[in-house]
């Protein structure tokens, strides 16, 4: 169903070191990693979090909000946050959880894990360990170790392995809640097809947080957009693609250990309430997120649950 990757020309190798660690203007590391054929990616200790994934041809693939606050404790507004120990509102903790607004730590030290053809030799491991502000508001002692990595080609990994330290279990929720930087989300082609939509996710069901996340089945041959959405996709297929027309490429979404898949575009009213995103930038923009929420995972003492996300890019063309 789903295209072969193919992240754009194959051009001279890049000479540049694979990975490179900066300040950014708050004093907070930003990893900027790099792929020989030019593809590259940056990650910040704020939050852990994936400021920008661009190709070959150095065009940017994830959205970021022009009104994004970088100052932390404050998430960022774009790219791929992660969401844990709780994701959205469901809970007693902060809207996502806390973990995309911390300072992580750069993992000198990582454990051993079994390497895939797609993960790559640029990488950075970061770890993340409870304060004691995280320990009052949820009382249980993780590490949570999360390896980015720029795979041959340009392909986007995030793997993250969250790991029960304490003495008792403990649930959580957990999503990588990433932004696509797509064309008008808004417009159709001369085809009467939505320049943007979702394909594989086709009679799954879903929790449509808009109505009191009552459940219902997807009805159409791929989702297209044309108000806002706020759904949780529940046991979903393990690849998605998000086809774009006017730009010509497919995302292609491939997880493991992430059932559900979230589908966010908060449209016009919603935006105009929102502080750190401009009026107007839902047009450009889309999140399909690999998530664990309808059944939360639970982790006895010295427990270790892993969740994979790979984003990769293809030519529309090979969709057809």
């Amino acid at each position: 169903m789903f295209p072969a990757t193919e992240m754009g020309h194959s051009g001279p190798c890049d000479q540049r070191p694979s990975m490179e660690v900066a300040k950014d203007w708050n004093g907070v590391d930003q990893i900027t990693l790099r792929e020989p054929r030019g593809a590259s990616a940056q990650v910040s200790l704020h939050g852990g979090q994936v400021m920008s994934w661009r190709n070959d041809r150095g065009e940017e693939l994830l959205f970021t909000s022009s009104k994004a606050i970088f100052k932390p404790p404050k998430a960022i507004r774009g790219g791929t946050s992660i969401c844990f120990p709780q994701f959205g509102n469901c809970g007693s903790l902060e809207r996502h959880g806390f973990a995309r607004s911390k300072i992580w730590a750069i993992d000198d030290n990582p454990p051993p894990t079994h390497p895939t053809n797609s993960d790559g030799k640029s990488t950075i491991n970061l770890i993340l360990k409870p304060s004691e502000e995280d320990l009052r508001c949820w009382p249980h002692c993780f590490e949570f170790r999360l390896k980015v990595a720029l795979a041959t080609g340009g392909n986007l990994v995030m793997m993250s392995r969250i790991r029960n330290v304490d003495v008792k279990p403990f649930s959580f929720t957990f999503a990588y809640h990433s932004y696509f930087s797509v064309s008008d989300i808004r417009t159709y082609s001369v085809f009467c097809l939505s320049e943007v939509r979702i394909e594989g996710l086709e009679t799954v069901d879903y929790l449509d947080n808009l109505c009191q996340r009552e459940r219902f089945t997807e009805q159409g041959d791929a989702i297209t957009f044309e108000n806002e959405m706020d759904r949780i996709y529940l046991s979903t297929p393990n690849v998605i693609a998000v086809l774009d027309h006017e730009k010509k490429r497919t995302f292609v979404i491939r997880k493991e250990g992430l059932p559900d898949a979230v589908v966010w575009n908060p449209w016009e009213k919603k935006s105009k309430s929102m502080v750190d995103f401009g009026d107007n930038e839902y047009k450009q923009m889309l999140c399909v997120d690999g998530a664990a929420i309808e059944k939360p995972i639970t982790l006895k003492p010295g427990e270790e649950w892993t969740g994979r996300l790979e984003l990769s890019v293809a030519p529309l063309s090979y969709c057809f």
